[in-house]
């Protein structure tokens, strides 16, 4: 019996690092799902980092809102049913996707807090780049939306895991002294009362393991490519 499937269309390069695991995931959640030589049906636009990463400091959402909706429109006439944003930061721009582009997003944090809910938690630490903790595209979504209580990190342990993901992470890069940095962030995370942290990076993944933090990790690369396949298969 055929199984249709929906074409899935990522917007990706944010790192790439990131997007070739939403590649691998992806990939193996069809496979574990269907069986046989299953894979998924996807296309990728992917976008150059650098640029991003300096229209990111330089401040300039204006620029990066056109380089997200190209990239969708790219998607949506090369035939993507369903879009996904393969970075927790550029989320910020979902409006301005939505409003250029008629395709469903699964937006990243859904699943996420989907999945903190279904474990009967509450109180959560938020780690990611300098934009998604500090701002409230994300932090608002996760407590406005869904009534999470999120704490983020002081102000010097959000600039070290930020200068982590963008000196390091972001060019494949895992380093002990780095993830022990994280280890230590999530303790004073715990200390505070964090019931679980969020890998709110899309690349924070390649560094921490589950062995790091005494509290349950949710990683939102993990999760958001198989809510993908869960509404690709649906």
């Amino acid at each position: 019996m055929e199984t249709h499937m929906k074409t899935l269309g990522l917007i990706g390069g944010m790192s790439w690092e990131s997007s070739a695991q939403y590649y691998r995931l992806i990939n193996e959640e069809v496979r574990a799902r269907l069986g046989g030589a299953h894979s998924a049906q996807l296309l990728m636009w992917s976008l150059d980092f650098a640029r991003i990463k300096q229209l990111q400091h330089d401040g300039d959402w204006d620029a990066l809102g056109n380089e997200m909706v190209d990239a969708a429109q790219r998607l949506q006439a090369g035939g993507a049913e369903l879009l996904l944003i393969c970075t927790n930061t550029m989320h910020k721009l979902v409006g301005e996707i939505e409003a250029a582009c008629p395709l469903p997003l699964l937006h990243i944090a859904d699943p996420t807090v989907t999945a903190i809910v279904q474990a009967g938690l509450q109180r959560v630490g938020l780690l990611g780049t300098a934009f998604t903790m500090e701002e409230d595209f994300y932090r608002g979504r996760l407590s406005e939306r869904f009534g999470l209580d999120v704490l983020v990190p002081e102000a010097d342990d959000r600039r070290d895991v930020h200068a982590i993901i963008y000196q390091e992470l972001i060019a494949g890069v895992v380093n002990e002294r780095s993830r022990q940095v994280y280890v230590e962030v999530i303790e004073r995370l715990v200390a505070r009362g964090a019931e679980a942290i969020i890998l709110g990076c899309t690349e924070i993944m390649l560094l921490v393991r589950a062995e790091d933090s005494p509290v349950p990790l949710f990683d939102t690369t993990t999760l958001h490519a198989r809510a993908a396949v869960d509404a690709a298969l649906a």
